[in-house]
């Protein structure tokens, strides 16, 4: 015997169940991730080339049959399997996305529509401005902290 008694091999026990436990819903959100990610090129390719549908279309399709598919399984509770990350979004998936669409423009269209890009650009801001000031000024005062 050790000089930790047994107390402390059922404690390491359960430390190493819990954590396999962790690990193996970490595991099984990534590869459920990674499989999503590829049938959604793989399908967005294929469908594209059949000229059917785009590949965002299919990545939003795909997306909404696993989210019933999980809402189904789970039986309407909460699952926590596919946690959605702001930040995550914001930092690593947000600009490949901008930036994609950047590159898929044409150049002779763009700056043929390019007054009436901005147009909307600053007509969009200034709606915006507008109503975010006037539902703020609506606001009761208790909620400015």
């Amino acid at each position: 015997m050790d000089k930790m008694g047994i107390g402390s091999e059922t404690m390491k026990r359960t430390a190493a169940n819990y954590l396999s436990t962790s690990d193996h819903a970490s595991v099984v959100a990534i590869a459920l991730f990674v499989t999503l990610l590829c049938a959604c090129i793989v399908i967005g390719h294929l469908l594209e080339e059949n000229r059917w549908m785009n590949e965002s279309i299919t990545a939003l399709i795909i997306g909404v049959v696993t989210g019933i598919l999980i809402l189904v399984t789970s039986r309407g509770k909460s699952s926590h399997l596919l946690v959605f990350s702001e930040d995550l979004f914001f930092i690593y998936l947000l600009p490949p996305i901008i930036f994609n669409a950047g590159f898929q423009v044409k150049k002779k269209q763009f700056f043929r529509n390019f007054m009436t890009i901005i147009l909307f650009g600053a007509l969009g801001t200034l709606i915006s401005f507008i109503i975010i000031s006037l539902g703020t000024d609506g606001l009761p005062p208790c909620l400015f902290v």
